[in-house]
């Protein structure tokens, strides 16, 4: 109990802060604050601004919510950033809901609602366009609130938000909202140097409690216990069930292994191979109507043998329902196995709701085939849609079409869906908290290969577990597979090292900008200033600690190859240049060789036959279609056997060696089984007649690189043993100790060349591009004669560059300049443009062997050769390349402008109806760029044009999508997928 003196301090503190804005907020809410929460709020009060560093659902965004409360008392705009739109929206309803539709204000990509009101929420982007613009809408800006502001760590956007926090105006007060990152008080520091007095305020504590599991077969272990001290560790008996299934899963394979050698012996090489070839369908085939003898046990050897406990997701849900730990967001890193874990669910008959509940699904989900054609509703797999949520399941990725997102994130947020398949996307910040997170795995295909979850994004997706003025604890759950390791899952759960890194780097939009705004020299000291460089500048102080050691060891070792003959230094330096000239050569043999390989693939025609005898061994093929990259070039072809593949260059052992020629015609349909048996009986009879090919201009030969290597390997070693050191005794001990020297010394040359490459390195690439903008015209150098002074300006091309952003500016820019879109009518503009966003997430064959027009065609090739151009340049310039244009989406795009159905645009690629609408909306956006950018009227009517020609139809209703580029990252095969060739869900 406290002391009369510690009562009457509390109440004179309740009595000051009645006083307060910060008091009077209070009072308006019907919750208690956390201290942290109140800290915040009375440090912004004071006028500094603060950054909040608190686990997910702890309620960072009150202290946003009381900067908002601040600008209204004090006569101020309030700006309310957010990432992705699917925040802006839930945002801009909650302010509604409180301060009335007139005095707050919505901005998006695609969405202007009431842009000059009091409290104006938008994404970040919208933010950083204004403050280049010098918009009026910043006029009497008082505060603004960054949500999720470690963002900026993100490699694609996270540019933005750097930006924003450099340029907006220091009257401006910063509320900067984080989730829990270990470098707090150096983003903190950052922010202080930058923005003026920032108070860093950071909590790790969780208001719902998370109890951190793993299932092992249908059991639910808590992975941590605590012993009769009080000392946390992990579950014994945890990790002896999870030791028991591993063996048993070890024995399993073991016997399957066995079974299939005993089967091989006892049938005999030679007739075993001949069976197993001559097989028919009766016996189960692996993927690619493979054998897989492995699963071909007999029904007694399956009996006799101990097999795995490993449950289906159907069954894991089960055991959840059981321990009342629903509604739970299980994740899954790929949206196919998204999908196939609601059809394998809905197939079992799990239903999670009662006949209220699937009443309100009912209705809502109907509210959306309202709001969609009709025609539309299969391809969109709305039924089986409808029919898993109102069961109470439902999946959530990039794939799904925006309002089947948002609907989903309002039934889940109101308590009606029990269970969402996910993946990681959901974590990044949109409302939808549950009892439980479920994580399939602890690994995620990245898009390149399989990689661990790192240790914050185990916290990032297990912070969504425990819904805060619902439920009194949360539950973090992982399946157990062979080779999860509960020691593995503990350490995740029981750190948290979630380091913010800059991703700042300048780009061509953001240096014209800045050149424009601010001049050269301003404009490198605003970048210098940057997180980026300020971490930078922190990690040199390690760095040279580093090379002082090293040059002690390279004394010692300097000292042991000292030779009595000579300089033996002189004699391992020339031996490390033979060494080097010899890989040189080889490395010039066979660059020369696949350069001849490549310029022959890109001068292949449509209805060249030739012969592959690399690696796919397709033996004879004629080509479908032309390559249109200049660098990687890959042509479409048919085999005689009538099936199609894609050839790439390193296919190929050998130039490409005409044979014979066909003619293709131009109505030929690659994905016509019939029609290809016709070609390929054409392609047959042309080598059997011996039709002659066309005229091959043959591809030279490089060899100028030869004979100079050649004589310098031969002067190194004429060189090497003309050395007095050549003759010591003790030559190739010296040796030794003189590539262990070389090594250490190149390693020292190395962290000095970071050392020099850290110190201003912002400003330098900064350079590099203002560089080449200078090459291309884009600005143009002037010097003052009297005071020596250089004055860059902007010149008109430049101007065009400012209004263009995305990773393809400076190239869209330069097909603008160039007048490559001039003579597209729209419906070409809307299919063309789509080459400047597009990116196949993997290689796409494309079988169409001509674009749907001649405009289009010329304006490809156009782009071809400027990005070629471009590309050189930014080599030149050492800057990072743009990425080739992809022509993948054209004819979709083509399509859907000509009014073609969803389906039949969809059909032959792999693009979801949701990833469609994303591109269909990034076209949008880079068509509107150009209508503001462009002096030219006709083409600035072609690109509003081109826009109606393909806003509509589900394009039309795009609700809030997130269109930023965290796409979920997609695993190449899913083990368990299923081979159903339609997908149960949109």
């Amino acid at each position: 109990m406290s002391s009369p003196a510690e009562r009457y301090a509390a109440a004179k503190e309740r009595s000051r802060l009645a006083n307060t804005e910060f008091g009077r907020f209070r009072a308006q809410l019907t919750f208690d604050l956390d201290p942290f929460q109140e800290e915040a709020c009375q440090e912004l009060e004071a006028g500094n601004g603060v950054l909040v560093a608190a686990p997910t659902g702890a309620g960072k965004t009150i202290v946003g919510e009381f900067a908002i409360h601040l600008a209204q008392a004090r006569g101020t705009k309030a700006f309310y950033t957010t990432p992705i739109k699917a925040l802006s929206n839930q945002k801009y309803t909650d302010l509604v809901h409180r301060y009335g539709e007139e005095k707050v204000g919505l901005l998006t990509g695609d969405t202007s609602i009431n842009s000059e009101a009091d409290i104006v929420v938008m994404t970040t982007e919208v933010l950083r366009n204004m403050l280049y613009a010098h918009s009026s809408t910043l006029t009497n800006l008082g505060f603004v609130v960054m949500d999720e502001v470690h963002y900026l760590a993100d490699r694609f956007r996270g540019a933005v938000w750097e930006e924003v926090i450099i340029h907006l105006p220091e009257s401006v007060q910063l509320v900067s909202l984080s989730a829990t990152v270990s470098n707090a008080e150096e983003f903190g520091a950052w922010l202080d140097t930058v923005r003026g007095a920032t108070s860093v305020i950071v909590s790790e504590h969780r208001p719902v409690p998370l109890w951190q599991y793993m299932m092992v077969g249908n059991r639910l272990l808590d992975l941590f216990v605590s012993d009769e001290k009080h000392n946390t560790k992990i579950n014994p008996e945890l990790l002896r069930l999870v030791e028991v299934a591993d063996r048993r899963e070890q024995r399993a394979d073991w016997g399957k292994t066995r079974s299939a050698h005993a089967r091989y012996r006892n049938s005999g090489t030679h007739q075993g191979r001949r069976r197993d070839r001559h097989r028919g369908r009766g016996g189960r085939r692996g993927r690619g109507g493979r054998q897989d003898s492995f699963e071909l046990d007999t029904e007694q050897n399956q009996q006799r043998r101990p097999r795995p406990q490993r449950l289906s997701r159907p069954s894991v849900i089960r055991s959840l329902t059981r321990a009342n730990l629903l509604p739970a967001i299980f994740f899954i890193f790929s949206r196919a196995a998204c999908d196939d874990a609601v059809y394998q669910c809905v197939q079992a008959g799990i239903s999670l709701t009662d006949k209220t509940e699937q009443a309100v699904i009912a209705a809502r989900v109907d509210q959306l085939a309202d709001m969609l054609p009709p025609e539309d509703l299969d391809v969109l797999g709305f039924w089986n849609f409808r029919k898993a949520a109102i069961a109470g399941i439902c999946a959530h990725h990039a794939g799904l079409l925006p309002i089947f997102k948002e609907a989903i994130e309002e039934l889940f947020a109101a308590g009606m869906l029990k269970l969402v398949f996910a993946t990681e996307t959901l974590a990044l910040g949109i409302n939808m908290p549950a009892r439980t997170v479920v994580l399939e795995k602890l690994q995620k295909f990245n898009g390149i290969t399989h990689v661990n979850l790192t240790a914050g994004e185990y916290t990032q997706l297990t912070g969504r577990a425990g819904r805060r003025g619902i439920d009194v604890e949360g539950h973090a759950v992982v399946i157990h597979r062979p080779g999860v390791n509960p020691k593995d899952v503990a350490g995740l759960a029981s750190k948290r090292t979630y380091p913010l890194n800059s991703s700042f780097a300048p780009t061509y939009n953001m240096s014209i900008n800045l050149l424009a705004q601010y001049g050269r020299e301003r404009a490198r000291g605003i970048l210098e200033s940057s997180f980026a460089q300020f971490q930078a500048d922190r990690s040199v102080v390690g760095l040279a600690q580093k090379v002082r050691q090293q040059q002690k060891s390279l004394a010692g070792y300097e000292k042991a190859f000292t030779c009595h003959l000579g300089d033996f230094r002189e004699y391992a330096r020339l031996r490390r240049e033979l060494s080097t000239a010899e890989k040189n050569y080889s490395r010039s043999r066979s660059k020369d060789r696949f350069h001849s390989i490549t310029t022959s693939l890109h001068d292949l025609q449509v209805g060249d036959i030739f012969t592959v005898a690399g690696k796919k061994r397709l033996g004879t093929v004629v080509v479908l279609s032309r390559a249109h990259s200049l660098t990687d070039p890959r042509v479409a072809v048919l085999n005689e056997q009538a099936q199609l593949r894609t050839i790439s260059a390193h296919d190929l052992k050998e130039p490409v060696e005409l044979r014979s020629r066909v003619k293709v015609h131009r109505e030929f349909n690659a994905n016509a089984p019939k029609q290809r048996r016709l070609l390929a009986n054409e392609v047959r009879h042309a080598m059997e007649t011996g039709v002659e090919p066309r005229p091959q201009n043959r591809p030279e030969n490089f060899t100028y690189s030869e004979d100079p290597l050649a004589q310098q390997i031969q002067n190194l070693k004429q060189q090497l043993e003309e050395h007095p050191c050549h003759q010591c005794p003790d030559r190739e001990d010296h040796a030794r100790w003189a590539a262990r020297w070389s090594k250490l010394d190149e390693q020292a040359e190395e962290l000095r060349k970071q050392i020099s490459g850290r110190t201003g390195t912002i400003a330098k690439r900064f350079d590099q591009y203002c560089a080449l903008l200078t090459d291309y015209g884009y600005v143009l150098a002037e010097t003052d004669t009297t005071t020596s002074s250089r004055t860059d300006l902007v010149t008109e091309r430049g101007q065009l560059l400012r209004k263009i952003y995305g990773e393809k500016d400076m190239l869209t820019t330069e097909l603008i300049h160039h007048g490559s879109l001039n003579h597209l009518n729209p419906r070409e503009l809307a299919a063309f443009v789509s080459a400047l966003v597009y990116e196949a997430k993997r290689e796409e064959p494309d079988y169409h062997y001509s674009m749907p027009s001649e405009a289009i065609q010329e304006s490809v090739l156009d782009a071809q050769q400027i990005w070629d151009q471009l590309r050189r340049a930014e080599r030149q310039h050492g800057l990072p390349t743009t990425t080739e244009p992809d022509i993948g989406l054209i004819w979709p795009v083509y399509k859907w402008s000509g009014g073609k159905s969803l389906k039949e645009c969809l059909r032959g690629t792999e693009l979801s109806a949701g990833d469609f609408v994303r591109w269909i909306r990034q076209c949008i956006d880079v068509l509107e760029q150009i209508a503001k950018a462009t002096q030219q009227t006709e083409i600035r009517d072609h690109c509003h044009a081109a826009i109606d020609s393909i806003r509509h139809g589900v394009v039309d209703y795009i609700g809030a999508d997130i269109v930023e580029n965290h796409e979920d990252t997609e695993e190449e095969i899913t083990e368990d997928a299923s081979t159903r060739p339609d997908s149960p869900l949109p």
